[in-house]
């Protein structure tokens, strides 16, 4: 039988040499490489192994799946397979695979169904997204519901008084459904998971590309069993309900470890659990990746490729501050340098990162650990954030010493951060020669490649919007949401950054010194260069990213 390289010679989409090193490095690796390359794509992989095995290949965006066929296989099978049903022909099912040589698999879903297999082969990234969509938990969370509803009544007495979940078995209904609830948040890639208890049900929302998206009602009975539960994964005290806790959960999803933040604030009907979803996969991205324009970029790089000075990141919550501080983080850290970090919490775990966990308890404050960490010899140092005039202070006299410090600090956009820090009590003087460089941002949903449309906009509309147009100009082709089944309905697919980076030019730095007010410095900036959270938001727009209404949406 013909290896997938070979498939691949024949058909010429790589050329015959590469023959040679499939032979030193094998088939896979070959594979592999050519596809992390972008010799080939994953669809020309599927194809070569469907010829390979003389199978069908099966296109699944929008495919039609008989849900008869997905109540055959159990769910955990298709994900550790990576197979879906897709279809019952008679007595065949239709299985699309990503390869069909899989014979463990195929003989399982045989056993399990007693049908005939008839493989067909798709892309894995497909085949993924389809599973997950299909797949959903929340049908077994309804029953799981019901189930938890008739145990435990619906009495008063029950309802406040709850069930301490303090064992470890995986069939307890209260532990099942708190990993479903889990296990579908990081399905639907969710950002934060909402647990908010009401009068009569108790409320669960996912956080999705920044929106808030109901997603299951339980009954109250269940409320403080399943918020019990949450507290001994995040080893919090279960007894205390008058005041806020923090903890943090991990759990395997897939072949990943995903960390959860968890949060409880006691609120009149319950305590409310809020769990942000840490991925580790955010935090290994290149600069490059955050999709920062061209002179932006320039200039950011320019900044924390200095041995010494201060950045600032600012934005509100959940703005991706953190993302981009890491990634940053993770370009400037080297072997040959100490970097030391101060967060409260630490939300990612790096990796040759000296990482401080802020304990006000203990006395370990922002201000006192980074008095501390300057008399551990760093060369860069992350701030979590700078939140009061004494944590300021010393950051600022850090940068000014010969270290790199990064931080983020909590205004509307980059011009702000200057006045901010005068009116935290730190001289004007000392702002201007330690600041480099501010990077403002937000986060903006991003259009579905897969339903996207193009359409004509009104620049009679657009103009007012201020997009740096003008009447009598062509307007650029744009694009619209529609909504499909890989972004479910919704029209958008996943987040990108709209920045606004401004170096601490001279100019800039005079009008520190001179507390000049945040209208100056940013009309100042922008005579020298700087692009607005709007003109980059705009620039997004015409590179087909995102679409008017949510830059509208982010921006003011």
């Amino acid at each position: 039988m013909a290896t997938l390289t070979e498939i691949l010679v024949i058909r010429g989409l790589v050329p015959p040499e590469t023959l040679e090193s499939a032979g030193e490095r094998g088939d896979d690796a070959t594979i592999q490489s050519l596809l992390e390359g972008g010799t080939i794509s994953e669809s020309q992989v599927a194809t070569a192994r469907a010829v390979r095995a003389n199978v069908a290949t099966v296109e699944l965006i929008d495919y039609a799946v008989d849900p008869a066929a997905i109540s055959l296989v159990p769910a955990a099978m298709c994900r550790r397979y990576e197979i879906l049903p897709i279809a019952v022909d008679g007595n065949k099912l239709v299985l699309a695979m990503v390869d069909p040589g899989d014979l463990f698999a195929l003989d399982d879903v045989r056993a399990v169904t007693g049908l005939l297999v008839e493989p067909r082969v798709a892309v894995r990234a497909d085949l993924l997204a389809a599973i997950d969509l299909h797949l959903r938990a929340d049908g077994e969370m309804s029953d799981l519901t019901s189930e938890l509803e008739r145990e435990h009544g619906t009495n008063e007495e029950t309802a406040h008084t709850g069930t301490l979940v303090e064992d470890t078995d995986d069939d307890a209904p209260i532990v099942r459904f708190v990993n479903l609830l889990i296990s579908q948040a990081i399905q639907d890639q969710a950002s934060d998971i909402h647990i908010e208890p009401g009068e009569n049900e108790v409320a669960v929302r996912y956080r999705i590309d920044g929106v808030l998206h109901q997603m299951q009602s339980a009954p109250k009975a269940i409320q403080n069993g399943v918020i019990s539960r949450l507290k001994i994964m995040a080893d919090i005290d279960i007894a205390e309900r008058r005041r806020p806790q923090d903890g943090r959960i991990s759990v395997a999803h897939g072949s990943k470890q995903i960390d959860l933040r968890v949060a409880t604030l006691p609120t009149v009907w319950g305590e409310k659990v809020v769990m942000r979803i840490l991925d580790n996969a955010n935090t290994a991205m290149a600069v490059s990746e955050l999709r920062i324009l061209d002179r932006n970029l320039e200039n950011f790089e320019k900044a924390y490729k200095k041995p010494y000075g201060m950045i600032l990141v600012t934005g509100p919550t959940g703005s991706g501050k953190s993302t981009t501080l890491y990634t940053t983080l993770r370009a400037v850290a080297r072997p040959e340098i100490n970097v030391i970090t101060v967060e409260d919490p630490v939300e990612y775990l790096m990796p040759g990162i000296n990482q401080v966990q802020v304990n006000p308890k203990a006395g370990l404050t922002f201000a006192s650990a980074l008095r501390s960490i300057l008399r551990s010899d760093p060369d860069v140092v992350l701030l979590g954030e700078i939140r009061d005039h004494e944590t300021a202070q010393i950051a600022i006299e850090a940068s000014l010493t010969g270290h790199l410090v990064l931080s983020t600090l909590h205004t509307n956009d980059a011009p702000s951060a200057v006045t901010r820090l005068t009116e935290m009590g730190i001289e004007p003087f000392l702002v201007g020669s330690a600041l480099d460089c501010i990077v403002a941002q937000r986060l903006a949903r991003k259009l579905c490649d897969r339903c996207k449309e193009p359409y004509d906009h009104d620049i009679n509309k657009l103009v007012p919007l201020r997009f740096g147009l003008f009447q009598g100009q062509a307007v650029p082709q744009i694009y619209r949401p529609v909504g499909c089944s890989s972004c479910s309905g919704t029209g958008y697919r996943g987040r990108i950054a709209v920045h606004e980076v401004m170096p601490v030019s001279e100019e800039i730095e005079r009008l520190a010194v001179e507390r000049a007010s945040s209208l100056t410095i940013a009309k100042t900036a922008i005579e020298q260069g700087m692009t607005t959270l709007r003109e980059d938001g705009w620039a997004k727009i015409k590179m087909g990213l995102t679409s008017v209404e949510e830059i509208l949406r982010v921006v003011a």
